[in-house]
């Protein structure tokens, strides 16, 4: 046997030795349905083409990419409008009924229902770090967030799996203190927008944002503070999957999506989104008034 066909059946029986997981992280992510199978089988591909020799967690390294495939898949579906798939067993192929009934068996057709609500960011960070006890730190990168913002998204999607939205009270805080800071923003007041943002505070743009003329970070409330000074002229507050942030509209279409993190009483991250793709995946809904 040469080295090249010894490492391959190494690989295929470790990966042998975590396809149950990894069934269980997809069924999680996609509900019982073909795209199950297709994901693990992607994730497989990927494994075999990949060098890994430096892996040291290969289950951890798989969970991340079989993550990452769920992830473009709920987006792809999503961005085509298409109906969730829903806790339904597809037709069986081999055992496949079979298995899928175990697993619909664990995790409950009502959670699964439950799942299909939240957005894939969401429905990600909620599934890897509350089921499958994945650190935020690694989840961030996966969906291009800070570890705060990873938090966050799992924050809000565990409060609607528990049934519990977030209090009025804290959107209504939230909502003023976004107001003010976008009023301070045009009206190029300083002092006003120190006065909203966290002396740590980071800005962090998506590629596409990037592209538009600003830089990936910044950091620090003064630095923050100087990018949006004069500026928001078409920015408006809004809820940005359930949650406070800002909408950019221009010539009638939303541009770019800010995700605003709070702390305390004031802005502690600020997330712009300007990915045509993953801007129109979002639940955007502008506030007026």
């Amino acid at each position: 046997m040469t080295q090249e066909n010894f490492e391959e059946n190494f690989l295929s029986r470790q990966f042998e030795a975590n396809r149950d997981h990894l069934r269980a992280v997809a069924y999680r992510m996609l509900g019982a349905s073909g795209e199950v199978d297709d994901a693990v089988q992607e994730a497989w591909l990927r494994l075999s083409r990949s060098d890994t020799s430096d892996v040291a967690n290969l289950r951890g390294w798989l969970t991340t990419v079989v993550a990452r495939i769920c992830l473009d898949m709920l987006r792809a579906r999503k961005s085509r409008k298409e109906d969730p798939m829903g806790p339904h067993v597809p037709e069986p192929i081999d055992d496949t009924r079979e298995r899928e009934a175990e697993m619909a068996d664990s995790v409950g057709a009502a959670l699964l229902i439950v799942l299909e609500t939240l957005q894939p960011a969401e429905r990600l960070a909620f599934v890897l770090h509350d089921m499958f006890a994945v650190p935020f730190e690694e989840i961030a990168p996966i969906v291009g967030r800070t570890v705060d913002a990873s938090r966050q998204l799992a924050s809000r999607a565990r409060r609607r799996v528990q049934g519990a939205p977030v209090p009025e009270a804290d959107l209504s805080r939230q909502r003023a203190i976004v107001d003010a800071f976008l009023k301070a923003s045009r009206e190029g007041n300083f002092e006003g927008l120190l006065a909203v943002l966290d002396p740590d505070v980071v800005f962090r743009a998506d590629d596409a944002a990037v592209r538009l003329g600003t830089l990936p970070e910044i950091r620090g409330a003064d630095a923050v503070a100087q990018l949006y000074k004069g500026r928001a002229q078409a920015a408006r507050t809004a809820l940005v999957d359930g949650e406070m942030g800002v909408a950019v509209i221009l010539g009638g279409q939303l541009r770019i999506a800010l995700r605003i993190i709070f702390s305390g009483d004031r802005i502690a991250g600020i997330d712009a989104m300007a990915d045509a793709e993953q801007v129109a995946a979002l639940d955007v809904e502008v506030l007026e008034g």
